[in-house]
């Protein structure tokens, strides 16, 4: 029967050309648009480490402003001081523990006659790798050891790795970073967590940075942040030195907290640390350190904007709109077939059967719509990419955004048929066939 009712479709919908481009054409707008910004928002607002988002916290120290939050309700900095870092670095309750900041080095390439590079850097300690699952096409991370000592060794990008050395195995190989010999210990594979979670106060939906650097070369190389640096009061700040010593925050802190209890005692630790900071004149806000998991993170750096919720919802009242176009639209279809709807009536077909022939025409709709709704939308979010460069890979429609494409088309075009399907069903079939 289903077979029967999909080739009478076909052929309905060939009777009709233009009637069905109108309605096709009408829910392949709507999903085109639909889809467009529900990609974009989907991976927006997606858990970019979701097996251990849990695990995972944002520390924040309120060493701001005594008069000022840093902002409201009562927020803390995103970002924390040197000092109070390599305080944090001292515990050993956290499974695992990163400080990191967004710095930039001169890559020369293997043929010196071309020019060197800017390239981006993730300044960072050891445990940056296992505790984000950073995946390893060769090699792998350093040991804590180069956290705390002067070794100059280096971590590259899969797109860096093939730029430098064509894609071969580059472990033991050196490369010059402003003009200082490095030795490649692992590449990166493929990694675009999205968003960047873990510093969202630099191009949250950027690329990963080209190489990585060791957290012990730092003040010997007096290596700068490229990041946000902010402060809340005047200081002197002349020499590296005095950067160092000084409230500007530049680092972002995250640690690895497995259960309730590791989470209870790293609070403790950080709360007693500023209460000793403050009988040194510091932290003079009232006590307001925080551990924030990467899902609460994302939502209070309001990753997802306001404008991104409200064009999501404007899409789908437009989608709504196309919908009421099209129940008018089947409306007519459907009783323009009133003759031919009495004359199964009285062949013997009951209302049920020809509402589910009519449902079936309606689905078929759907499914053409939705697949004009799909390439519109392709066309869509590549208009996207080339407008906004940082929105790369928020802009890829996986498989699961297909299907859920395909379904709203569907559903939507079986909730704009179902009322034009009913009405015809229920045509009387003796009044009609007493006037033929």
């Amino acid at each position: 029967m289903l077979a029967h009712n999909l080739k009478l479709a076909w052929h309905s919908l060939r009777k009709n050309p233009v009637l069905s481009a109108l309605m096709i054409g009408a829910i392949g707008l709507g999903i085109g648009v639909c889809m467009t910004t529900l990609t974009v928002y989907t991976l927006m607002s997606s858990n970019p480490i979701p097996q251990k988002s849990e695990q995972l916290f944002a520390v924040t120290l309120d060493s701001w402003d005594p008069d000022k939050a840093w902002g409201e309700p009562n927020l803390t900095p995103p970002q924390l001081t040197w000092m109070d870092t390599a305080a944090l670095l001292k515990s050993d309750i956290p499974k695992r523990q990163a400080a990191m900041f967004y710095g930039g080095f001169s890559l020369q390439l293997p043929d010196e006659k071309l020019p060197p590079f800017l390239a981006e850097a993730r300044v960072t300690t050891g445990a940056f790798f296992p505790m984000f699952e950073v995946p390893f096409l060769f090699g792998a991370g350093w040991d804590a050891t180069v956290d705390t000592t002067e070794q100059r060794v280096v971590v590259l990008s899969k797109a860096t790795n093939e730029k430098l050395f064509g894609g071969a195995d580059s472990v033991g190989k050196t490369v010059k970073l402003d003009n200082r010999e490095f030795r490649v210990v692992g590449v990166i594979d493929d990694w675009h967590p999205t968003p960047k979670f873990y510093d969202l106060n630099n191009n949250e939906f950027g690329e990963p940075e080209q190489i990585y650097v060791p957290w012990g070369v730092v003040e010997p190389l007096q290596v700068l942040s490229y990041g946000n640096n902010n402060g809340w009061k005047a200081e002197v700040i002349n020499t590296y030195e005095e950067r160092l010593r000084s409230e500007t925050v530049w680092i972002q802190y995250w640690a690895e907290l497995p259960d309730a209890d590791a989470r209870g005692r790293y609070q403790a630790f950080i709360d007693q640390y500023v209460m000793e900071q403050k009988k040194l004149g510091r932290f003079a806000r009232p006590l307001n350190n925080q551990l924030t998991a990467v899902m609460p993170w994302l939502e209070r750096n309001e990753v997802v904007t306001e404008d991104a919720r409200v064009l999501l919802g404007l899409s789908f009242l437009f989608l709504l709109v196309c919908l009421l176009n099209i129940v008018g639209l089947l409306l007519a279809k459907f009783l323009g077939k009133s003759s031919e709807i009495a004359l199964r009536r009285a062949l013997g077909a009951t209302r049920w059967q020809v509402m589910q022939k009519n449902l079936v025409e309606v689905s078929l709709i759907g499914l053409l719509g939705g697949v004009l709704g799909l390439l519109l939308a392709l066309a869509g979010l590549q208009g996207v990419k080339l407008l906004y460069n940082d929105y790369q890979k928020l802009v890829q429609l996986n498989g699961e955004l297909l299907l859920i494409a395909l379904g709203i088309a569907l559903a939507s075009s079986l909730l704009a048929g179902v009322y034009p399907a009913w009405r015809a069903a229920r045509v009387s079939p003796a009044g009609l066939l007493k006037t033929q």
